[in-house]
């Protein structure tokens, strides 16, 4: 049955734990799932988490400590000595290892690293120079491999011993007398052959994807989601295995990709966490508070030098705000649709011609519907020629928003800039800015003005 966190469980682990009752801590916590055990350690200070995390074994604290919400995580690791972190990162695989050092200062990292042992140390030291956003940075050393050129009975034995240092073990990797990747052995495969078979005779060799230590983690997670890969190995520029990327990596990435994509179109500009101070989370707000502030500005100026228009139609005046946010809208919705186009990597299939006129034919739809009904609302409640104004500038400035709603994104991805940033606040109030001008011309034309 599944766990729930309750007020109630909390209160008597809160409890058992300020009066020494370890024995009901135990009973109510050790055999839980690892994630409904971070869950409980979320809640709780970090005396209490302190107490509880280390009633666990080695093993269950390894796959804890990776489950919790990473600002505790990091508060939680801060109270703990070099020694007791470097017992803890021993206890990881290497890729969570180094995620929570390179969390740390480079003085603390300095500490830490003097209290591992030298082999675990030099391991950890060589994966930090990778960037973290890359297979080298995402990686772990943990794998089975087996060479070409050893006979089947002696590969039993080797991947035996190697195994004891991988949890998961997804696919055996097959290299050369060099290191160099040149296939994967099935399980089956290896169970079936003649114990003196050469594993080059059964292993795969055709169709071996791998992905380079400099690929970009966003490229990786495409890579593993196009073939249906639960691992994927990495290889250095001469092609030696060097690493693999498990899945659970590539599913943090894309939630990672996600929200930070979800904030850019928010008006963030940078990644905030909860716990963030004051001013880093005003830092990455302001600057499209300012680009909005800077929008109405403009917008207030178009209204400026249209005054004498509003001033011989009053009633043009009424529908300023339903211009403006239908732009804003049919803007941010193009460039969304455009944005998650790319993100899946599927811009490729189109042009940006294509998807133009898309746009404009899915903007010639969406105006025609909408002009048509704000024309007869606007026909019953005032008069023909401004149905036709509010009319005619709405159709138009909703096909003007769905074609540059799909330029802009598409613009900014071929100058390798995140196309995110279009279905913010940048879109819109160009969009407003222009509707309205849009609005105001036509408004002219047709009351002769």
């Amino acid at each position: 049955m599944q766990f729930e966190l309750t007020k109630e469980f909390l209160d008597e682990i809160r409890l058992a734990i300020d009066v020494n009752d370890f024995a009901t801590v135990d009973e109510r916590i050790l055999d839980l799932h690892e994630a409904d055990i971070a869950d409980i350690l979320d809640e709780l200070n970090n005396a209490q988490a302190k107490v509880v995390y280390y009633r666990l074994s080695e093993e269950l604290q390894a796959d804890v400590l990776m489950e919790l919400e990473e600002e505790v995580r990091e508060r939680f690791i801060k109270s703990l000595t070099p020694t007791q972190i470097a017992e803890q990162l021993e206890n990881l695989d290497s890729d969570d290892a180094v995620d929570i050092l390179g969390e740390l200062s480079q003085r603390e990292q300095v500490e830490v690293i003097a209290e591992m042992e030298d082999d675990d140390a030099a391991e950890l030291v060589d994966l930090l120079n990778y960037d973290e956003d890359t297979a080298g940075g995402l990686m772990q050393t943990e794998y089975i491999q087996a060479r070409e050129n050893w006979p089947v009975n002696r590969a039993v034995i080797e991947l035996r011993r190697q195994a004891e240092e991988v949890d998961k073990v997804y696919t055996i990797y097959v290299v050369d007398a060099m290191d160099r990747l040149v296939g994967f052995l099935s399980l089956k495969s290896l169970l079936f052959a003649s114990p003196k078979t050469a594993i080059g005779d059964i292993c795969i060799r055709k169709n071996v994807i791998s992905v380079p230590t400099g690929m970009d983690s966003e490229e990786v997670a495409k890579v593993m989601e196009k073939y249906n890969l639960v691992s994927v190995p990495v290889v250095s520029l001469q092609k030696k295995l060097v690493g693999r990327i498990t899945i659970d990596d590539v599913v943090d990435v894309i939630k990672e990709e996600a929200d930070k994509d979800f904030q850019m179109a928010s008006g963030i500009s940078e990644k905030v966490e909860s716990n963030a101070s004051v001013w880093r989370t005003s830092r990455a707000r302001l600057p499209w508070l300012l680009i909005g502030l800077l929008g109405g500005i403009l917008g207030a100026q178009v209204i400026g030098s249209f005054e004498t228009t509003i001033g011989a139609v009053p009633a043009l005046a009424f529908f300023i705000p339903l211009i403006a946010a239908m732009g804003g809208n049919v803007g941010v919705q193009s460039s969304a649709i455009v944005v998650q186009s790319i993100a899946n990597g599927t811009s490729q299939f189109g042009s940006i011609l294509s998807k133009v006129g898309k746009e404009a034919l899915v903007g010639l739809l969406n105006g025609f519907i909408c002009s048509v009904l704000i024309f007869l609302i606007t026909f019953v409640l005032e008069d023909v020629t401004l149905g036709l104004t509010v009319s005619i500038s709405l159709f138009t400035v909703i096909m003007f928003a769905a074609m540059f709603g799909t330029l802009v994104p598409l613009v900014l991805d071929k100058y390798k800039i995140d196309p995110a940033l279009a279905t913010g606040p940048f879109i819109t109030t160009v969009n407003d800015v222009l509707g309205l001008f849009i609005y105001f011309m036509i408004g002219i034309m047709l009351y002769g003005i």
